[in-house]
């Protein structure tokens, strides 16, 4: 993978927070195009507050972000549409009135800005990306008739129907069964390598992703190791952040936070 010179996102001791809360202090990374990062750490580490600042939602309080070529503390120009967002999986209605090929089209308003009636190239380009998650025959289905991991396909689809250049995916893999989340990460990892995205994915699935991303980040509250996966997930470095809550096994490291009181 080619690294660009300049980083398409790059924190520069940046801290966020409100007056007497910091949610992360003091950070400094950059981001290279087409990297495949996996973001993790414990519950209330930062890892919702890294994902604010990627999308102009949070300015840093101290220091500085910059997204793209854009010193701009807020994103609301054109710079948002390049960042697709897959949020955490909410519980869709059953009977939500919304198509599948609707909800993907949601992904062009940004890209089109809110005034402009979608036309036959929003359409095309709506298509295009459900066909890169393999949902093209299910268009003109209900979303909430689809099972929850159909249903993140069409999510991720509506994230790249903006056409982005970064994708942030916020605990992707959440309530899907095991193979299902096999699935969905196995998709992303794809999508990665076919559309030479930069992928930014928050997770507490540390084994999922251990063998397939460039670079771990390790959040809590501030920046605690950044690198290969093979030299952030060290025991000890694990035990430091995660405490009484981490069992390691030969193959395998269990986190027994996120599972019994996930919180959004």
């Amino acid at each position: 993978m080619p690294a660009s010179s300049d980083p398409i996102i790059q924190f520069d001791h940046a801290t966020f927070g409100f007056p007497g809360v910091i949610a992360l202090k003091d950070l400094t990374l950059a981001i290279q195009a087409g990297e495949f990062i996996g973001v993790i750490g414990p519950n209330g580490s930062g890892k919702t507050t890294l994902c604010k600042a990627v999308l102009g939602l949070m300015a840093p309080v101290e220091g500085h972000l910059r997204i793209f070529d854009c010193a701009c503390d807020e994103l609301r120009c054109h710079h948002r549409a390049k960042i697709g967002y897959l949020p955490q999986k909410g519980v869709v209605d059953r009977n939500f009135p919304v198509t599948v090929l609707e909800t993907v089209m949601m992904g062009r308003y940004g890209a089109m800005g809110l005034l402009k009636r979608p036309g036959t190239t929003d359409r095309l380009i709506a298509m295009e990306a459900l066909a890169h998650v393999g949902m093209e025959r299910h268009k003109d289905t209900a979303l909430g008739h689809l099972s929850g991991g159909q249903q993140q396909r069409v999510f991720i689809a509506r994230a790249l129907a903006q056409r982005p250049q970064v994708l942030l995916l916020d605990e992707p893999t959440t309530g899907l069964d095991m193979t299902t989340q096999h699935n969905v990460i196995e998709l992303i990892e794809h999508l990665h390598q076919e559309l030479r995205l930069t992928v930014l994915l928050i997770t507490h699935d540390i084994n999922m992703i251990r063998s397939r991303v460039d670079r771990l980040i390790l959040l809590k509250t501030r920046l605690y190791a950044a690198g290969p996966p093979g030299e952030v997930l060290k025991a000890d470095i694990l035990r430091e952040v995660y405490g009484k809550d981490l069992v390691i096994t030969d193959k395998d490291l269990i986190i027994v936070e996120d599972y019994h009181h996930h919180h959004h």
